[in-house]
């Protein structure tokens, strides 16, 4: 089945308009602007009007399913004769670019509209969008006319083959090989999975948990966090949202008190647990039965016989060997945490529970290596990291980037921002940026597209435009927000998937940005990460917020970088943890009548990691279950790809800023997309055969 990108989502032409931009950025440059330069290029910059009303969301929606019908008709009512790869393949390309180009604005709705009608209609929105999508992947008639073009035997080259060939393997996937009877079914499941992955994916979003805590409870807590005006809600009265990050990662990191650490990690595992266990239960079973009655023997073969890994075995392999190399070093890891919990409580059996790691990890980093990470925060103020990350990016890619006027936003602290080259001026795309966090925003960090880019038949170039949601913590009266190193490095990686999608030159829709295997989408936002481990890099945009003068010392980050490499085990475990959770989710194991995604959850964290709590359902949370299932293992499979590529910016001549490696990398892994096997891509940016040694060098296994 063909999916849309997601998290890392497909619009415009949606009716209405939320918020027209009313506030004081009067100097900036408007959107009109730029879309009158792209003429010169032939390039289309767009930005979609946000429904401000549950009706107009519900008018959009059907407007939408009514193209998309009657431009399937066009394809299904083609005659032998009259077949072409304009008017099948191609056509079904511009099809969905058409009406998800309308649709993930509909998404972005569902999952940061400040308003509770609009979020509740958009995602019922997204259900019948998710229902039509499957039906139209089933159309007999549409197959028809894309089967009568495959018989004359195209003779095709680049992307128009790799196009014709995946459209064809799609349609396989989906059952068109099997009886009418036996695809029928598949379709019926398929919509039902779709409905139920909407509403996991709508839970998660509506889930909150706020935990109540006196002062001395939350000792070692920064008192810039609990002055917050969100969190100090009493004369002695602080609220935690176990469902926001940085409140979950600020006490987990911070709170000397083992029982609120306990608590926090009881309400976070434990989050939409009423609702999702049930719903995760039935998507496990339904993905089982469909992956059968296609011939795979598991929902993981299935999902993987189309990305860098090929098959399930071959995923397992990589996890359970990562796993068993970093385990000494893991074990030698909780070790040192225990040592340190044992000299706080003054018992010598104390031992490192999951609601401890995070903490003493903290601890362990301040003792043995002077690093106190929340004091760094003071030296990443949003504004001035923002603005040095665009500096260096444009430095090292050669672009522009620069905010203009928003005239069309769902929220006002929403900015809008363009992308153009640096030495033709021409548009490359646009960006959104919603930052921080609020009642019922989707609560993780992401980009999604909006647009996709594409070469359209008219011999326009339409320019993307993607939203990057973000939950970092806000600004508090004067004080500026600030970010950890974390929180840096996550800023970082988002933004590459934003570079990602921007710098696409694809013809085809379906190849653009983002839209490539999963197991390899992570990767060019991954490596951004290594760029925080350069002094050169640093001293661009890292300066004490009271005193600019003050940078981060070679010293200081040379310490940062050993204790991250020294506890990097702790946190990798888990990482694989998840991996091995998604794959076991999606084995043959999960036909059996005896299968307990909860009992087989439990089994995992305690193999693997550390024992879950008592009575929590972390996978009821684990977003990823939907949309990377049976592909979350692309996140270590991914980071293999990204140091290695990192690798090559360590030993170019400018090292990190040097200005022919991001040229060669711009062309050869952002623009590219899927246009072309991302294997032949990678070995196009390495000059060479990729290896693992870089990786295992990070995580300190020889």
């Amino acid at each position: 089945m063909r999916s849309a990108p997601i998290f890392i989502f497909a619009s415009f032409l949606v009716a209405g308009l939320l918020l027209p931009e009313t506030d004081s950025r009067a100097s900036l440059t408007t959107l009109d602007h730029f879309q009158k330069k792209g003429q010169r290029f032939d390039a289309v910059l767009k930005v979609p009007e946000f429904s401000r009303k549950p009706e107009q969301i519900n008018n959009s929606i059907l407007h939408l399913l009514a193209v998309g019908d009657m431009r399937g008709d066009a394809i299904a009512k083609l005659k032998k004769g009259e077949v072409s790869f304009e008017n099948t393949i191609g056509a079904i390309d511009d099809l969905f670019f058409r009406i998800e180009s309308g649709v993930s604005m509909i998404g972005i709705l569902k999952n940061a509209s400040p308003d509770p009608a609009i979020r509740e209609a958009a995602a019922e929105a997204m259900k019948k969008y998710d229902e039509w999508e499957v039906a139209f992947e089933f159309r007999e008639d549409v197959y028809r006319s894309v089967k009568n073009y495959a018989d004359t035997k195209p003779k095709l080259e680049g992307e128009k083959a790799k196009l014709f060939k995946e459209t064809l393997r799609d349609y396989k996937r989906n059952g068109f090989d099997l009886p009418k009877e036996e695809k029928a079914q598949i379709e019926l499941l398929q919509k039902r999975l779709a409905e139920l992955s909407n509403d996991f994916d709508t839970n998660i979003v509506d889930a909150t948990a706020s935990l109540i805590f006196t002062g001395k409870e939350l000792e070692g807590v920064p008192e810039s966090f609990l002055s917050q005006e969100e969190v100090k809600t009493g004369e002695d009265e602080y609220t935690i949202k176990a469902n926001i990050t940085w409140h979950f990662l600020t006490v987990m990191q911070n709170a000397s008190d083992e029982n609120t650490r306990k608590k926090v990690k009881l309400a976070r595992y434990s989050l939409a647990r009423e609702k999702n266990v049930g719903l995760l239960d039935e998507i496990i079973k339904i993905r089982h039965q469909i992956a059968s009655s296609l011939g795979y023997s598991s929902w993981g073969d299935y999902r993987t016989e189309v990305k860098m890994a090929k098959s399930a075995s071959n995923v397992l392999s990589f996890l359970e060997n990562l796993n068993s190399g970093l385990k000494p070093k893991f074990e030698a890891e909780i070790s040192a945490f225990q040592a340190l919990k044992a000299k706080d409580t003054g018992k010598s059996k104390a031992k490192i529970n999951i609601w401890d790691w995070r903490y003493y990890r903290n601890q362990y980093m301040k003792e043995k290596f002077q690093v106190d990470m929340e004091a760094l925060r003071v030296f990443f103020p949003y504004d001035a990291t923002l603005k040095g990350m665009f500096g260096l990016f444009e430095e090292i890619f050669g672009l522009k980037i620069e905010e203009i006027e928003n005239p069309y936003r769902w929220h006002e602290d929403v900015t809008l921002h363009v992308v153009t080259d640096a030495d033709s001026g021409a548009p490359l795309g646009l960006f959104y940026l919603d930052m921080y966090p609020r009642p019922g925003k989707f609560n993780h960090f992401a980009q999604f597209t909006i647009i996709g880019s594409r070469h359209a038949p008219s011999g326009q170039k339409q320019r993307p435009t993607v939203a990057l949601i973000c939950n970092f913590p806000p600004p508090q009266g004067n004080k500026p927000s600030l970010l950890s190193l974390d929180d840096v490095e996550t800023l970082f990686h988002e933004f590459g998937h934003v570079l990602h999608s921007l710098m696409s030159q694809v013809d085809f829709y379906r190849f653009s940005g983002t839209s490539v295997p999963r197991d390899f989408v992570e990767a060019p936002s991954q490596m951004l990460e290594y760029w925080l481990e350069n002094k050169e890099v640093l001293d661009r945009f890292a300066a004490d917020y009271r005193d600019p003068t003050k940078k981060i010392s070679e010293d200081t980050l040379a310490r940062i970088i050993k204790a991250k490499r020294a506890t990097v085990a702790t946190p990798y475990s888990r990482q694989l943890l998840f991996g091995l959770m998604d794959m076991s989710f999606h084995s043959p194991k999960t036909a059996s009548g005896e299968f307990n995604l909860l009992e087989e959850s439990d089994r995992l964290f305690k193999n693997s990691f550390l024992p879950a709590p008592e009575n929590t359902a972390f996978p009821a949370y684990f977003g990823h279950l939907v949309g990377y299932d049976a592909g979350y293992y692309g996140y270590a499979w991914s980071d293999v790809i990204a140091a290695d590529m990192a690798s090559v910016f360590e030993n170019a001549p400018g090292g990190y800023l040097d200005h022919e490696t991001g040229r060669r990398l711009r062309k050869e892994i952002y623009s590219s997309g899927d246009s072309r096997d991302v294997g032949e891509s990678i070995t196009a940016f390495l000059g060479r055969e990729r290896s693992m040694a870089p990786f295992l060098k990070k995580l300190g296994i020889n």
